[in-house]
């Protein structure tokens, strides 16, 4: 059969728009039923609706070109289907008369010619009751008064529309590869080859189901009022439906995977094309802009959190743009410290450290469907951000996606991508700086980076910034300052009581602050409430500043790693590990510090032995003072024998390969945690 079909196949190479007449034959067979009757205004809105779509197409013209065609092929149906004929032989002539179109073209054709047919019975059908001429014409076809017998008829025309509509989705879906973009898919890509194949069967058998169709409508033709209900009839169209639906579902399966295909070569050019854009010089950084975020002008792209309205992308021309790259689990206390940071930069807006707008782009897995648990976490944090935000995560492009992934490394934990003015990045992640300096590491530049670095120091001021006020005013008062943390409450007890005994045998005033642990759960709640309601030190009266300390720390520790600094070519690196190891223990720990320049730190057992052994050292603490002393008698109770942890989240950043220790030099083994705390 397929042989035969093959055969009768030679095009010519005609073309012609076959979607609007497809477009006319499926309004022909959504009207012809019964009880489809429009009439006054809403008929008259339906003509103008049809012309103006005849017209918009330019269907005019094809149809002059194509009307000799599609009444031929009626002619054939009507006087085929006429006789009883066979349904093959009749199927099998129709495709001659259509042998010089493309394959789409050829059942577009079919089922107009057969939309002829069917609508002129339905016209006399439905005005058969209301106008002289339809019922002349009724009188002389001997048609049945089938809207007074539709009851009887019923099971036999839900049939044929239920085939009409199968045959019409098989059409619909050759058309649509007929229509698919060459530039992603070829006619030799094996996907299209696969769907392809089958298309002359689908042909086929829509053909073959438009003959069965009209064979059951000029069936009609006489019965008069005689006419027997018979369900055969029904069955024989209902089996065709199904046989005719499979081919659909088959069909629909492989142009799923043609544009699966298509998406890959389009996400492939995307992606190339963002490449290539940001190896180009640009005079602003609009064209940057519009391809991370939003393309097209059909829409405002931007929330403003200041105002609560849309906004276009034209508010961040020529600015510096920081782009705050996160899924929707940004953390309560990252949210907190950046939005108060801010607050601050946007308190003296002619500064120049407060030149630069955010914008949040929020990344989310499309692999699961968007559901109302998604967008209502996303409405929370978008309703909570104070600078923009791209209005929803579906605007930002896939292939916007892979580049945050691949190229700035993108993965869970949040990035602040620094673009200069004209869209060129000049920091992948400066969330680092950001957190270290604040608005002070403006313009956010690696070199600036690098300028801050050489500024500093190892000091309480770069340990502790602003993390409380006090601790500046501390600072400036000349006080001795004891940061210690850990989470085992009887050794804060004891060396705090001891801690203090020893500052007033030592004459001096010491200010102690409990700094708690990296990622504070309820545990450290608790101690905080237990260390300010015994009053045994000051405490950061917020969980999120206990957080922020430990985050800075970290922060030091990627932005030195970013710069290639580890602990043997850097003093200020080698400080930021030991404190790190502290909190990576299961015991506390202290740093002792006095103004900027003197500081010295141990571990839980080692600092407070020092202090209980404070006779021993206290003459020299006279003669050094305080803190040298303290540090001189530490290094004597220190032993070769130690186990020092570096635990950092390791979806932050890159983690470099060798890590050495920062008490004895060698370098550290590796080794993946997993934890879970539920405190």
């Amino acid at each position: 059969m397929m042989k035969q079909i093959q055969a009768t196949h030679s095009p010519d190479g005609r073309e012609f728009a076959v979607k609007p007449l497809l477009h006319i034959a499926e309004d022909v067979f959504q009207r012809s039923r019964p009880g489809v009757l429009a009439i006054g205004g809403a008929q008259q809105a339906q003509l103008d609706a049809l012309e103006d779509k005849v017209l918009e197409n330019g269907l005019h013209e094809t149809l002059e070109i194509l009307s000799f065609t599609i009444n031929k092929i009626a002619c054939e149906i009507s006087c085929k289907c006429s006789g009883g004929g066979d349904a093959h032989a009749t199927t099998m002539s129709i495709f001659n008369i259509v042998s010089s179109y493309s394959w789409d073209a050829k059942v577009v054709l079919a089922l107009a010619a057969f939309a002829v047919n069917y609508g002129e019975f339905w016209l006399v059908s439905q005005l058969y009751l209301t106008n002289p001429l339809a019922k002349a014409v009724a009188l002389l076809k001997q048609l049945p008064d089938i809207l007074e017998r539709a009851d009887a008829l019923k099971t036999r025309f839900e049939a044929l529309s239920n085939l009409i509509r199968a045959m019409m989705e098989v059409a619909k879906c050759i058309v649509e590869f007929k229509e698919l973009p060459s530039q992603y898919i070829s006619h030799d890509t094996p996907e299209l080859l696969t769907a392809t194949a089958h298309i002359p069967t689908a042909v086929y058998w829509t053909i073959r189901s438009i003959v069965a169709c009209a064979t059951q409508i000029i069936g009609l033709i006489g019965m008069g009022h005689e006419y027997i209900a018979s369900t055969t009839e029904a069955w024989e169209l209902s089996s065709m439906a199904h046989k005719v639906t499979n081919i659909h579902s088959h069909l629909m399966k492989q142009l799923t995977v043609c544009y699966q295909h298509i998406d890959e070569k389009r996400h492939i050019e995307a992606y190339q094309a963002l490449i290539r854009l940001f190896e180009i010089v640009h005079i602003d950084n609009m064209k940057i802009l519009r391809a991370l975020i939003y393309a097209k002008d059909d829409q405002l792209p931007l929330f403003d959190g200041n105002t609560k309205r849309r906004a276009s992308l034209d508010v961040l021309r020529r600015k510096n743009v920081l782009l705050l790259i996160s899924d929707l689990e940004l953390s309560h206390e990252e949210l907190s410290m950046l939005e108060q940071m801010y607050h601050e930069a946007r308190q003296h807006p002619t500064r120049l450290e407060s030149q630069y707008e955010v914008v949040w782009m929020p990344v989310v897995d499309r692999s699961t469907p968007w559901n109302e648990e998604k967008q209502k976490a996303f409405e929370r944090l978008q309703g909570m951000m104070p600078w923009y935000s791209v209005y929803h995560p579906s605007l930002i492009d896939l292939a916007v996606i892979r580049y945050t992934k691949e190229v700035w490394h993108f993965n869970k934990k949040p990035l602040l991508v620094v673009l200069d003015p004209q869209g060129k990045v000049v920091n992948p992640n400066a969330l680092h700086m950001m957190w270290i300096w604040g608005s002070l590491a403006f313009p956010f530049t690696s070199a600036r980076e690098e300028a801050l670095w050489k500024e500093e120091s190892w000091r309480l001021e770069l340990l502790a910034d602003a993390i409380d006020p006090v601790i500046l005013s501390w600072i400036a008062q000349g006080k001795f300052i004891c940061l210690y943390g850990g989470e085992d409450m009887d050794w804060i007890r004891k060396f705090t009581t001891t801690a203090q005994a020893v500052a007033r045998a030592a004459g001096i005033t010491m200010e102690m602050l409990y700094v708690g642990k990296s990622s504070p759960k309820e545990k450290v709640r608790k101690n905080n409430v237990m260390v300010q309601s015994e009053s045994l030190s000051h405490v950061l009266p917020d969980l999120t500043l206990i957080w922020f300390f430990w985050v800075r720390l970290e922060s030091m520790w990627h932005s030195k790693v970013q710069h290639n600094r580890t602990v043997e070519n850097d003093a200020i690196m080698q400080e930021i590990v030991t404190m790190l190891s502290f909190d990576g223990s299961e015991q506390g720990w202290a740093v002792v510090s006095r103004a900027s320049a003197e500081m010295t730190k141990a571990k839980g057992e080692t600092i407070l032995k020092s202090f209980m052994e404070f006779d021993e050292w206290k003459e020299l603490a006279q003669e050094k003072g305080f803190v040298p002393a303290l540090n001189d008698y530490l290094l004597g109770l220190h032993t070769p024998h130690h186990c020092n942890r570096l635990i950092l989240p390791g979806s932050t950043g890159s983690i470099p390969d060798r890590v050495v220790c920062a008490e004895c030099g060698r370098p550290m083994e590796k080794f993946i945690m997993y934890r879970c705390c539920t405190d």
